[in-house]
Order: structure tokens, then sequence, then C-alpha cells
């Protein structure tokens, strides 16, 4: 595998799914390496559906993934290692302190344990949750609590990093810390694959966004890109959304 620069950190190709309906129909995509890369499209468009089954937590019908070049259906575990998974319900440990949660999430990933305490350290600073690294998880807002869920996320310092609805329930300060821990992730070579129902978000921090209608890709670019084929110089992308997937767009 070579550092990134032509192997992209997200091929998917042909990948179906099926529920009592498709939910997702012989879908293409493709992430390159270091970039913000936003998927948007109405509820039930199969969103996270298929991040799911990118991040290995649901087998897909058919198609291949590959995650940095690897085979995800064939190498379940090494793609696992270099892949963090964050979904809209939080899911902790209620008993643990939030250091003692990273130092448990690391041991599972064998990290070293002197560099996971400042890694760990680090990342609650980041994310405004220092004051509370040794209160218990328990009587934390759902807020905090997705953020101890990210740190968790990203304690074994993986090249992808998949979200889904990640600002869900944050206030402005923590919505601000967690968008500011994804930038600097990004900028360190990481890429990021998010999902929102915050259409400005995507709009002001993604690189490429991609509209996603039942289950297959019907749009993706840069924000100026989707406007020139839009035909307008200056649509929101709320408004080019609409457009593309009609009476559907509830948002994200």
């Amino acid at each position: 595998m070579d550092d990134g620069q032509h192997t992209p950190a997200l091929a998917v190709r042909g990948l179906t799914k099926h529920f009592d309906r498709p939910a997702v129909d012989g879908l293409d995509l493709t992430v390159r390496g270091g970039e913000f890369y936003a998927l948007l499209g109405p509820n039930g468009a199969g969103k996270t559906t298929t991040l799911r089954m990118v991040a290995g937590l649901l087998q897909p019908d058919m198609g291949s993934i590959a995650v940095w070049g690897i085979d995800a259906r064939r190498d379940p575990v090494a793609a696992k290692q270099v892949v963090a998974w964050v979904s809209d319900e939080p899911m902790i440990y209620d008993k643990l302190t939030p250091l003692e949660y990273l130092e448990f999430i690391a041991g599972l990933w064998g990290c070293d344990a002197a560099q996971a305490d400042r890694d760990a350290r680090e990342l609650l600073a980041s994310l405004g949750l220092a004051p509370h690294q040794q209160e218990r998880c328990e009587g934390f807002s759902k807020g905090m609590r997705q953020k101890v869920a990210l740190a968790g996320a990203l304690i074994h310092d993986p090249r992808l990093i998949i979200l889904d609805e990640p600002l869900t329930g944050l206030d402005a300060v923590s919505a601000r810390h967690v968008k500011g821990l994804l930038q600097a992730r990004v900028r360190a070579g990481c890429t990021v694959i998010m999902t929102t129902h915050i259409l400005e978000v995507a709009e002001r921090m993604a690189d490429r966004i991609g509209v996603i209608a039942a289950g297959r890709l019907i749009a993706e670019g840069t924000l100026a890109e989707l406007r020139h084929r839009n035909g307008e110089g200056d649509t929101s992308l709320e408004e080019m959304f609409v457009a593309l997937v009609g009476g559907e767009a509830v948002a994200a």
C-alpha cells in the first residue's frame, strides 16, 4: 500500500444491501485520502446503512469495500484497525470516568499505555472535557457523552473517521470543539466521512459533498461544482439539496 497519494481512503463498488426493500442499491463511492467528505441525503436514503457496512458493523449483500487499499470484506480486522466509527447515539460505560473509558478502549486496541494516557488527556482537553475527566460518565449530558465517544473512537489514531450525525445534541460550544478536532485530524492527513442534518456544517466544512437518494449516489462534487451543475453561481446547499432530492428533502 502506498502513502495515500494514489490509494483512496475509501473505494466502494456495487455496494448493495436489502432489508424489506433495497436500502443501498449498487452504490459506487470513492473518498480521497486527506479529505473531509459530507454524505447527505433524505431520511431513509441509505447513508447510515452504507457507513455501517464500511465500518464492518453490517454485512453487505453484494459489492466491495476497500479502506486504504485493504479489502474490508476479506480482511475485516485489518480494515477496522484504521477506521473509527461514531454513531449518533453514543455508547459508553457509565460507571467509568472519561480517562478510564479511554484507557479501556486503548487497551482493546493494544495501544502503548503511556502513549494512550497522553493521547487521552490531549483528546479530552481538545474537546473541553479536561475538567470532567475524573467524573463518572453516568451524570453526563448527551453532548458530553458524544464527545467521550468521539475521543474513544480516535484513541487508536485511525486514518479514516466515519461519523453519523456527530453534532446531534451538541450545544454551540461543544459543536465547535468537535469541528475543531475533526479539522485538525484532516490537516494531519486523516480522512473524515460525515453525515449531517445541518447542511450549513457540510457547506462550511466539507471538501466534497455527495448526495445519496434511494441507495444511490445522485450528485457529487465541491460546493462550487454542485453550484455549476445546478446552473446557479450562488445557490445555497439547501436549495441544491431540495432540487436534487425533491419532495423527500427533509434534510440529510
